[in-house]
This record gives C-alpha cells, sequence and structure tokens, in this order.
C-alpha cells in the first residue's frame, strides 16, 4: 500500500470533515500557527539588527536593507 503524503493543512481539512477534529479545535490550531510565525519573524528581525556586518554580507544584506526588514512589523510577510 502506498503512503500519500499530504500537507497539514489539507490533513486538518479531512479530519474535519471525518468528524475526527472538532471545528474549534482546528481553529485554535490554526491561532497557535499563526502566532507561532509572527514570534518567530520578530525574533528574528530583532536579531538582525545585532549582525555584523561581514554577516550581513553572507547573507546578502546590507545594514540598511538589514534596518529596514529590522523595523518591519511582525504581522507584515
Amino acid at each position: 500500500m502506498a503512503y500519500h503524503m499530504q500537507s497539514p493543512a489539507s490533513h486538518l481539512a479531512y479530519l474535519t470533515a471525518q468528524n475526527r477534529i472538532p471545528a474549534a479545535s482546528v481553529f485554535a490550531l490554526r491561532v497557535a500557527v499563526v502566532l507561532s510565525k509572527w514570534a518567530m519573524r520578530r525574533r528574528t528581525r530583532l536579531h538582525l539588527r545585532h549582525l555584523d556586518p561581514h554577516l550581513l554580507r553572507d547573507i546578502g544584506l546590507t545594514p540598511a536593507e538589514a534596518e529596514y526588514e529590522a523595523r518591519r512589523v511582525f504581522w507584515r510577510m
């Protein structure tokens, strides 16, 4: 039997449609995922401010670009 890989979102949709996971639980999980992404963006953007110029060059950013990225709000990609 071949294993078919699903994305987490489609797997959640399938389980919800089969009444295996309550809709409220799916909503709570999606909120948790969004909050986690926002927290990671905030952390990484703040860390950009503290990188040395040679490290910024390694990742292809100028100090001005890093500062611009660090000033962006966490809920924007």
